[in-house]
């Protein structure tokens, strides 16, 4: 069967148009980014660890948070240390804010009370800041590390720092300690 050339002309015509009407959707269509600036990825698993390992017991030491982003729901899965290192523990009442940089879920281990875990990503995404404090310091907060090399060693674990004064005990201090008494007999100018 032949073309005719006025059928072939009519076929590019048609060719062309179509590409023509698709261009302008192909080009307005923004490109959905993997991860937000400097948030969590709308879909996929991240993982933020401190884990480390005492160097005087060899247990573990910290804690890991893996998120699982899916289309119908967000999963969390919560591991901390109490020697060794516990079972994963599934949060619940996961909540990540719409541009991925806060988020809080509750977790309940097993023989403990209930809690809500609550952070706010740092650093472009790098690190969680977990609200609450390191080794009991409320001004510590802990930082928990993306991670990107599964394959890599756990580091050895930091002892915690030596505890700060808080002003409450140095006021305490002051109170116990009495005042100079003054002899109505002898009084001192300094500078007179």
């Amino acid at each position: 069967m032949m073309t005719t050339p006025r059928a072939a002309l009519a076929g590019a015509i048609l060719l062309a148009s179509c590409a023509v009407i698709a261009a302008p959707r192909l080009a307005r269509k923004p490109a959905t980014p993997a991860v937000s600036a400097g948030g969590l990825p709308r879909y996929g698993m991240v993982v933020y660890s401190d884990l480390c390992i005492h160097p005087d017991s060899g247990e573990f030491g910290g804690q890991r948070i893996t998120l699982q982003r899916f289309s119908e729901v967000d999963t969390v899965l919560y591991e901390y240390t109490a020697g060794g290192l516990s079972w994963p523990v599934v949060a619940s009442d996961v909540n990540i804010d719409p541009r991925g940089k806060q988020l809080y879920f509750t977790v309940q281990p097993p023989d403990e009370d209930e809690r809500t875990i609550s952070g706010k990503l740092a650093d472009g995404g790098k690190t969680l800041v977990l609200d609450g404090g390191y080794c009991g310091d409320a001004a510590v907060p802990m930082r928990l590390t993306r991670v990107t090399d599964f394959g890599r060693k756990a580091g050895a674990c930091r002892a915690c720092p030596a505890p700060k004064p808080h002003k409450d005990q140095d006021k305490e201090k002051e109170e116990e300690t009495p005042a100079p008494s003054i002899d109505a007999g002898q009084t001192t100018t300094a500078g007179l």
